[in-house]
């Protein structure tokens, strides 16, 4: 901004930069999801379209955020975990949260046609908020992704026995939802086996356990461990090189589960900032 009677206005503006050292999620909602989804007739519980959707558009953020080492989603949010040592925006919370949510928004709608090929987009378009919180140490950002994970288990098994009381058992939406209230997950699991047959154990992986997005390496002979370690300081020169293989990874999704160790002692480059080799160079 240029020097002017006017710059002191400058003075109201308000810092935001996130603490150092802490793992930052960006977590994107969608806005006023329930009646998109009534208006565009997702299928109910699941409609695997819109989840296809909303993974090929936390794909493509992935892509283009380097920083990003891992995203998680289910219904219609996405937690993006960007590493604790990023500097992108210098780390600014209101940057990175609308950087994420418009990039998000961006794509929802530009592949949309993909997924829903006879569903043109109409007002009011798909909006997507967005929000900050760092976390310090690697077990709470574990934790954080548990929680969400257990959310996503704990809402399916809700809506799968919900909707199948409904459209399969002809009950009224309030009848389910009074029959529901106060139930426990084996309450749940009994309704859907003896009425409707169903093992929940049986329904797909990407109902159950949600969406995970990460950078695919092959670790490098001797790399299998030492998942806490911190990632030693580099050079810019190294640090560009580093940021140009991570933009040639391959960037996956996945739906397996996030509260144990293996999916992590399988992937230690993940939440350790270790160096895996990319398939094929």
């Amino acid at each position: 901004m240029a020097n002017s009677a006017y710059q002191y206005v400058r003075d109201f503006e308000q810092p935001d930069a996130l603490p150092p050292s802490n793992w930052i999620v960006v977590r994107i909602d969608g806005r006023g999801f329930s009646k998109f989804t009534t208006k565009h007739s997702f299928a109910k519980p699941n409609d695997l379209r819109a989840i296809n959707l909303m993974n090929a558009a936390a794909l493509e953020v992935t892509r283009s955020l380097v920083d990003v080492v891992l995203a998680y989603g289910q219904s219609d949010e996405y937690s993006f975990v960007l590493s604790e040592n990023t500097t992108l925006f210098d780390r600014r919370a209101a940057k990175l949260a609308t950087t994420v949510a418009t990039a998000f928004t961006a794509e929802y709608c530009m592949l949309w046609p993909e997924y829903f090929p006879n569903q043109p987009l109409t007002r009011p378009f798909p909006t997507f908020d967005a929000r900050c919180v760092c976390y310090p140490k690697r077990r709470i950002l574990r934790d954080y992704l548990c929680w969400r994970q257990a959310d996503c288990h704990i809402n399916n098994l809700y809506n799968t026995t919900f909707w199948n009381m409904v459209l399969q058992g002809g009950m009224s939406q309030t009848d389910a939802e009074l029959e529901l209230k106060g139930t426990v997950s084996s309450d749940k699991n009994e309704i859907l086996f003896k009425r409707f047959g169903i093992n929940y154990n049986n329904e797909p992986l990407v109902f159950r356990k949600g969406s995970i997005v990460y950078r695919k390496y092959e670790m490098k002979e001797g790399e299998g461990s030492g998942a806490g370690k911190q990632a030693d300081p580099t050079s810019r020169s190294q640090m560009e090189k580093e940021r140009k293989r991570k933009m040639k990874a391959e960037v996956v999704v996945e739906h397996v589960d996030l509260i144990g160790d293996a999916f992590w002692e399988a992937r230690p480059w993940i939440l350790a900032g270790r160096r895996g080799e990319v398939g094929g160079e």
